[in-house]
């Protein structure tokens, strides 16, 4: 099922909130590794999937990307996208990710930040990105981590008896699947992978895993936003870089 969340307006609204804060977890450790995943992109096709508001697509195209494409599934998105990250080398469309088996080009590069794990079939969708890059195309994208994803009620962490969160609970990690949260509303739906899926997942398409990063702070993050310190104990996010090679399906 196409999920399509970001244009609930409450849903919409905050999250735009979070993503205007310059100290948020996305600007500090998610960009930043997304971006030195990536290879050198002068002259190069970029397929931006779950693009958001366009800000990547610029980057890319800043960084000498002769095409950019975005493509997402909320009109909310989009309309920042084409309002404030507009240029005439980046082509934006609305459409949801399960559906890019309909486009007519290839690329070079294909990057996502934080959509993946919003997909169903994720099986699905790794081959159509396989099919749409060009030969020794790159793959660079970042999900929830499978420590998140996994949990969906409860209480997120152990603590003491003065409050100190002392571990970090995990549910049915082996278990792949959607999972229902409540953010912002209620009913948000992600599906949980496990690392083996995930990374088998990538491999039996015929990519080559090049670099994984889970990013954590450093101690001087800490000393600046100590807030960050539950990151040591479980990270957000995952990244991946894989190099299109030869399909084993």
């Amino acid at each position: 099922m196409k999920q399509n969340i970001y244009d609930n307006e409450i849903f919409f609204n905050g999250y735009s909130k979070i993503r205007e804060n310059e100290n948020s977890a996305n600007n500090i450790f998610e960009k930043p590794a997304l971006f030195s995943l990536l290879p050198t992109l002068n002259n190069k096709t970029v397929l931006d999937l779950g693009c958001g508001y366009g800000e990547h697509c610029i980057h890319y195209v800043e960084e000498g990307a002769k095409r950019v494409v975005g493509i997402d599934i909320s009109q909310k998105m989009l309309a920042i996208a084409k309002a404030e990250n507009a240029h005439q080398n980046i082509s934006y469309l609305n459409m949801p990710m399960e559906d890019i088996g309909e486009l007519q080009e290839r690329f070079d590069i294909v990057v996502s930040s934080l959509a993946f794990h919003y997909v169903e079939d994720f099986q699905a969708l790794i081959k159509n990105i396989y099919k749409l890059m060009n030969d020794g195309g790159v793959l660079v994208f970042s999900q929830e981590h499978p420590i998140n994803t996994c949990f969906s009620n409860g209480s997120r962490w152990t603590k003491d008896e003065k409050g100190n969160k002392l571990f970090a609970n995990i549910s049915n990690y082996s278990v792949d699947g959607e999972r229902e949260s409540i953010w912002f509303v209620e009913r948000v739906k992600k599906y949980h992978r496990t690392f083996s899926s995930i990374i088998n997942t990538l491999i039996e398409a015929g990519f080559k895993i090049d670099k994984l990063i889970e990013p954590v702070p450093t101690s001087e993050m800490l000393k600046e936003n100590p807030d960050y310190k539950d990151l040591l104990q479980k990270p957000d996010f995952l990244l991946i870089k894989a190099t299109k090679g030869t399909s084993r399906l």
